[in-house]
């Protein structure tokens, strides 16, 4: 009796085995990443003259890593600001300049890297270079640092102007000394855009567009940068010289997480 039902145990355990084996498992497939909207395009596909210097998915940036979401070097924006930016490019072509652009769309999932960053204070690798008077644990009251951001949306970049003909900018090596992105240009990260008076990402009040202590050519060259970009549209963010937004927004209530790849506007023209 013991070795029948020790037999029958020895079957039930085998067809247990086998219905395990042959059970449907769960697909091990990773969700499909999302795509952008129709209405986003790659800028290079509508002004392949403007110059990208993307800063996030490389580690010259005030996290100090590529940040996520960056999967390519790619300006990304909704096609009436791409078209918008194509129509200030002619104009400062003509006048012996280019537009740079260091930033664009930015997925959510960026900005909730620079969340959990801000959220960080023992990571402070990069202070000396992006924010050397601020106390990181101030990024969030002082708002440079917020949940959401308008990048997310589709119709705001970061951008600058070089003058013509452009020199190639220095590459970034990890590890470099750190120069405050408000020494005098000579000094800071040589980037090859004209004298803004700061540096790009420079969380510091010198950034604001119209601070006063900024005079001269300075004051200038971010006047022009304002003056071609409101002319087609374009609206500043008085904190930063850099931030402009297209006015009026494609999508003023979306932000978006599809990553910044070619593959996300795949076909979009």
């Amino acid at each position: 009796m013991t070795r029948m039902t020790s037999a029958v145990r020895s079957l039930v355990t085998a067809a247990a085995l086998l219905l395990a084996c042959t059970a449907v498992a769960p697909t091990a497939e990773a969700t499909p990443e999302p795509k952008a909207p129709a209405e986003f395009v790659a800028l290079r596909s509508v002004d392949p003259t403007i110059i990208q210097e993307m800063r996030y998915p490389y580690e010259h940036n005030f996290v100090g890593e590529p940040v996520d979401g960056y999967q390519q070097p790619l300006c990304i924006l909704t096609r009436p600001a791409a078209q918008a930016l194509h129509r200030a490019q002619v104009t400062l072509l003509r006048q012996g300049y280019s537009l740079k652009v260091y930033d664009c769309y930015r997925p959510q999932r960026a900005v909730d890297h620079f969340v959990r960053w801000a959220k960080d204070l023992g990571d402070q690798k990069m202070k000396a270079e992006f924010y050397p008077q601020v106390d990181k644990s101030r990024l969030f009251a002082d708002g440079y640092i917020a949940e959401k951001s308008g990048h997310s949306r589709g119709s705001t970049m970061d951008l600058t102007m070089v003058k013509l003909p452009a020199a190639p900018t220095r590459p970034y090596h990890p590890g470099q000394r750190l120069v405050p992105c408000y020494a005098p240009k000579a000094q800071r990260f040589p980037d090859n855009s004209i004298d803004m008076g700061t540096g790009f990402d420079c969380f510091d009040t010198l950034a604001h567009t119209d601070d006063p202590r900024i005079t001269g050519v300075q004051r200038t060259h971010r006047g022009l940068l304002r003056d071609a970009l409101s002319a087609v549209g374009f609206v500043n963010l008085p904190e930063e010289w850099w931030h402009f937004t297209y006015q009026p927004e494609t999508f003023p209530d979306s932000y978006f997480d599809f990553p910044v790849a070619q593959r996300s506007v795949a076909g979009h023209h």
